[in-house]
């Protein structure tokens, strides 16, 4: 199982109702849906644990994703997620797309 993790900060012109609701109703039922996405979360970061510095993100998303190469070679370029990607920019500002793994 593969970890990406995605930050990034809205857009000034977005507002963060616009873009959660965005959220709700149509990335999660797309990407859900797709067959190697076994998890997808999205976490808006509320401050920081120490300190007064503002977060550099408003946002952190975290896939599980069962097979990485289908995911990259099929998925990335399919009509679903180029749809979803092609809105999500209109939101985001930024985006960082990680491929992580756990460190034991």
């Amino acid at each position: 199982m593969s970890k990406l993790i995605l930050t990034y900060k809205l857009k000034a012109t977005a507002s963060r109702e616009q873009f959660e609701t965005w959220q709700r109703e149509f990335d999660y039922p797309n990407m859900r849906g797709l067959k190697r996405v076994e998890s997808f979360t999205s976490h808006r970061v509320l401050r920081p644990l120490m300190g007064e510095v503002v977060p550099s993100i408003d946002y952190v998303e975290i896939f599980e994703i069962s097979d990485l190469e289908g995911f990259i070679t099929e998925d990335m370029g399919g009509s679903i997620v180029q749809e979803v990607i092609g809105q999500f920019m209109e939101f985001v500002q930024n985006p960082e797309f990680l491929i992580v793994e756990e460190v034991v």
